[in-house]
């Protein structure tokens, strides 16, 4: 935090609180007060005046449209968490389960639509770029519902679900079957006592680039990888021209991600947080 940050929030605090406060009770209103403003009138102003917007989205924006993220107490898909599913290694173990996790999972959000959160921020860069001015969403989610809602400017870092890539040659390609492949039909039931379904790799979803045949994967950033860096390229030159930064539906906890909009606060752009309770961020952000 810098000095001056430091002073305005000292400021504000003794501002709301005055400067006598000594009981317990005081001193809880105090900090209460001291928290980042929610004066929707004062954000209003800094929004008209935004030329360059970036939008940075997480889990929380999706929650409405029912889309599951395996994530917390009961995210389990059978007896495993996504996060030992969804990485390199369970995949060279295990490819045949992972795909029957994937596959339910793009099962499932092909029955799900955007919801007024995805629609609003759609409806924001419609509008904004008739004005000369530019949107940019950022997102850490892989559901697609953003492009859905008819988003145009979207980075999706931890790509989607509806995208494969070749272990072989490294295609990456649009794949909106239903199902994926013809092993996978019926299969990836979410009920703890599911048996595996034991594909063989060679029935598994493969590539279609000519003469290859290796055996795709979802194009997904899974847990230990890094996030590509042509997109993270993308991100940084999008955040260093920002004027204004929106989080909207982020735990700001998942790494890189959740440093963007402190770097972007940082350097004195203002920050506004849209979500249900205070996140590791909040206090770091107008």
């Amino acid at each position: 935090m810098s000095f001056l940050q430091f002073t305005a929030r000292r400021l504000v605090s003794q501002a709301y609180c005055g400067l006598k406060a000594s009981s317990s009770k005081k001193q809880k209103f105090c900090l209460e007060m001291a928290r980042p403003s929610s004066n929707m009138a004062d954000f209003r102003e800094v929004f008209a005046k935004a030329k360059h917007i970036a939008i940075i989205t997480g889990a929380g924006v999706s929650a409405e449209s029912g889309v599951p993220t395996f994530r917390g107490a009961g995210g389990f898909w059978r007896k495993w968490q996504a996060q030992e599913l969804a990485t390199p290694e369970a995949f060279a173990r295990n490819p045949s389960r992972v795909w029957e996790f994937y596959h339910y999972r793009r099962e499932v959000m092909l029955s799900k639509h955007p919801n007024p959160a995805h629609i609003a921020i759609a409806e924001c860069e419609r509008r904004l770029s008739k004005q000369g001015r530019s949107v940019v969403v950022i997102t850490q989610n892989i559901d697609e519902l953003h492009r859905k809602a008819g988003t145009k400017h979207l980075l999706e870092i931890h790509g989607s679900l509806f995208k494969t890539r070749c272990t072989n040659c490294g295609n990456v390609a649009a794949n909106y079957k239903s199902p994926i492949c013809p092993a996978l039909a019926g299969k990836g039931a979410p009920e703890p006592e599911t048996e595996d379904a034991t594909i063989p790799v060679e029935d598994l979803p493969q590539c279609e680039e000519d003469g290859c045949n290796g055996l795709l994967r979802p194009h997904v950033v899974w847990f230990g990888e890094t996030l590509d860096p042509d997109v993270l390229t993308e991100v940084e030159k999008e955040l260093d021209i920002c004027d204004l930064c929106l989080v909207v539906g982020t735990s700001s906890v998942v790494y890189p991600a959740a440093m963007f909009a402190p770097q972007v606060s940082a350097r004195g752009v203002p920050v506004a947080e849209f979500n249900m309770e205070a996140t590791p961020a909040t206090n770091r952000f107008r």
